[in-house]
């Protein structure tokens, strides 16, 4: 790998997300040399994926590179590596390019799509969890909208506009209310040969109601939002299986759609040597004391999503986020410089910063630590917020106008089919 030998301790951290950043910043002024894999070489802001998927970002608004974001600090190291296994005995991890010793690992590798072992959906449904992901689905929806304008078959073209997100969380919710925006603001004027009125927007979730995480208020608001843009919401609903035509669920209810998009769940993306099951948690997670240390491990650590830190309140770990990850990292770095310091670890205090869902233009919600709002107000600091953590002077302008321009012309620019996504569904044109 080219890592050169060094007087300081190795800090490995594999994964460039929210967490494994904020532990790489708070560590690389200190007498560390941090080594960082991804197999990636971007940070990707997955809060703002969705607008990726629906044409209102270009994909490299929300991703950032790692060397750049860590520029300048002489002790750094980023290799551009898929790690396949961890030898905790010999303190060595395995990757594509090579193996390399380690004083301190940290795995801080995130979560990926979580099917619960259904392979229909795995197979026939589209996921939102990296830019690729994002940007195939921004194909398939556009491809739909061009195959539904040479059918004949009204049965056909209303399966081709039909969309079908399962899980209402905040993904689902962003999503739908996007999509339902498109159906409203743009597909009228990109396609006025076709009667865009028949395009249907279903968001599926399984539970009594949608934000089942935040207040009853909040998602009592956010469906009435939803609602209001034409999404039809359905609660207490079960998908059990997509063959890529058919929706099927634990009622009699089945939905005809070329396009259902999973976000009903995530689950730990875990590493050979770490994923035994005395080390997992629900969610595939790594259980870690409240020094972040996995157990049994006293130089491995986990952060972010991977982490499952049981605590008062929080029996099944944190929620799976960017603020609970940056926390960490940040925590962890300073443990590890008290251990360098020969003094004992603090533990991880976590401090709630509330959570907020967009809905569409001027409606959105949020649970703040001491206030809740619904409407324009919370879509103001959703907006804030949002661009405050985004990395990069760059993005948060281009973000900006980009948010500006589409708040103004009430348009979504980067509605591009740049890399067309294939699929099964087709129809034959019409000659």
């Amino acid at each position: 790998m080219n890592i050169p030998q060094s007087s300081f301790p190795r800090v490995i951290i594999i994964g460039g997300g929210f967490g494994g950043i904020a532990l790489a910043k708070r560590l690389c002024k200190k007498e560390f040399q941090v080594v960082m894999m991804d197999k990636h070489n971007y940070h990707t802001f997955q809060p703002l994926l969705y607008q990726v998927s629906t044409g209102g970002l270009e994909p490299d608004s929300i991703a950032y590179p790692i060397r750049k974001v860590l520029q300048g600090y002489p002790h750094f190291y980023f290799r551009l590596a898929q790690v396949k296994s961890v030898d905790t005995e010999q303190e060595l991890v395995h990757t594509n390019i090579g193996e390399l010793k380690y004083d301190y690992l940290v795995v801080a590798t995130g979560s990926t799509t979580n099917y619960f072992g259904n392979k229909s959906i795995k197979k026939n449904s589209m996921a939102m969890k990296s830019i690729p992901q994002s940007l195939n689905l921004r194909s398939l929806i556009l491809e739909n909208f061009e195959l539904a304008l040479l059918t004949d078959d009204l049965h056909e073209r209303e399966a081709l506009m039909n969309f079908v997100i399962v899980g209402g969380g905040p993904t689902g919710v962003e999503l739908a209310g996007a999509l339902a925006e498109i159906k409203k603001g743009i597909l009228p004027k990109d396609y006025p040969d076709l009667d865009t009125r028949i395009a249907q927007i279903n968001l599926i979730q399984s539970s009594e109601r949608i934000l089942p995480a935040m207040s009853e208020i909040a998602s009592k608001k956010a469906e009435r939002f939803l609602e209001k843009l034409g999404v039809n919401v359905w609660k207490n609903l079960r998908v059990l299986e997509y063959d890529g035509k058919v929706v099927t669920t634990n009622t009699d209810t089945v939905f005809e759609t070329a396009t259902m998009v999973w976000a009903a769940g995530v689950k730990a993306v875990t590493i050979k040597g770490l994923n035994g099951k005395d080390l997992l948690a629900k969610g595939n997670r790594l259980k870690v004391n409240h020094f972040h240390q996995v157990e049994g491990h006293e130089n491995v650590f986990a952060i972010g999503d991977v982490a499952h830190m049981a605590m008062e309140g929080y029996p099944n770990g944190f929620p799976m986020m960017a603020q609970p990850a940056m926390q960490q990292g940040i925590s962890l770095g300073d443990n590890l410089v008290r251990l360098s310091e020969k003094l004992p670890m603090a533990p991880f205090i976590y401090k709630d910063k509330g959570s907020m869902a967009t809905v569409g233009r001027n409606k959105a919600v949020a649970d703040l630590p001491r206030f809740k709002f619904q409407g324009v107000f919370a879509w103001f600091i959703w907006m804030f917020v949002h661009l405050y953590f985004l990395i990069g002077f760059r993005n948060r302008v281009v973000v900006f106008i980009n948010w500006v321009y589409n708040y103004i012309k009430f348009d979504r620019e980067a509605r591009l089919i740049i890399r067309p996504f294939k699929k099964k569904y087709t129809v034959k044109p019409k000659i």
